[in-house]
């Protein structure tokens, strides 16, 4: 059977049309599931601080990071073209010579069991740490009062993205950390979305719909399982640290911006 080439034309670009609409409809809230809490950036400045705290300062926060957190400056957190933009940018800043924005939603909403999915793209280069993660509400030790990391990535390991809780029992300390990794060759060039399911009974992280990180509430105890409370959402871009910085920190690649497209909450059923 011959085909006409403007036919051809026409079918290809009617292809192209239907995957455009249907990227638009899979950005789009989950309207089957009850959706509790979410920014989606649709907005120009300063991040909702309706919505978001910052953390300020340049001690290392415990990983010997290399950044200083800003707080209210748009070089380092800021809202454009429908993203929420946290930029690591090579600049002295009191006793730091990098500065970067850490922006979580501690005081203003946190939430115990759901589904938290996050659409980013990452940034890249030996020294970046993007992380999109969870502590308790009422943190008054850690790891004791637990840390659910949604996704990591450090740059001198490009692709290989991070999933891990922290408990008094398991965490990195004692070498005891339940972790696990999934290997997304683009994270830096396109965006991604990273979910976790959190019930009573288990946490499952995913990127893209695929599972690779469960951690179940087997033991029933505080020391394995201290999750059964109010956890709020951290989103940060650290420079160095322990982590991030195990193979040193490349000066030449920034600024680097890490991009989030939306935050979004639902309530388990």
């Amino acid at each position: 059977m011959k085909i006409r080439i403007q036919n051809i034309t026409h079918v290809f670009a009617g292809i192209a049309v239907a995957f455009a609409l249907l990227n638009c409809a899979s950005n789009k809230p989950d309207s089957t599931r009850k959706l509790i809490w979410n920014d989606e950036f649709n907005y120009k400045g300063l991040p909702d601080a309706a919505k978001w705290n910052y953390d300020v300062g340049g001690d290392g926060y415990g990983n010997n990071e290399a950044q200083f957190y800003t707080k209210d400056r748009l070089e380092n957190a800021r809202v454009e073209n429908g993203n929420l933009v946290i930029e690591a940018r090579k600049e002295n800043w009191e006793k730091n010579k990098y500065t970067s924005a850490r922006l979580l939603t501690k005081g203003k909403f946190s939430f115990q069991y759901g589904t938290v999915e996050v659409r980013a793209k990452l940034p890249k280069g030996r020294g970046t740490w993007p992380a999109i993660w969870m502590m308790s509400e009422n943190m008054k030790e850690w790891p004791d009062d637990g840390e659910l990391d949604i996704m990591e990535h450090v740059g001198f390991n490009p692709g290989y993205v991070h999933a891990s809780v922290h408990t008094k029992k398991y965490n990195h300390i004692q070498g005891t950390q339940k972790t696990d990794t999934l290997m997304v060759k683009d994270v830096s060039e396109n965006f991604h979305i990273y979910k976790v399911d959190w019930t009573p009974e288990k946490i499952e992280v995913y990127i893209d719909g695929q599972k690779f990180f469960t951690y179940e509430n087997k033991e029933k105890t505080y020391e394995a399982w201290p999750f059964d409370q109010p956890y709020f959402i951290i989103l940060n871009q650290a420079v160095g640290g322990f982590w991030g910085g195990k193979e040193g920190i490349d000066d030449h690649i920034f600024p680097q911006k890490y991009y989030i497209d939306y935050v979004r909450v639902y309530q388990n059923k």
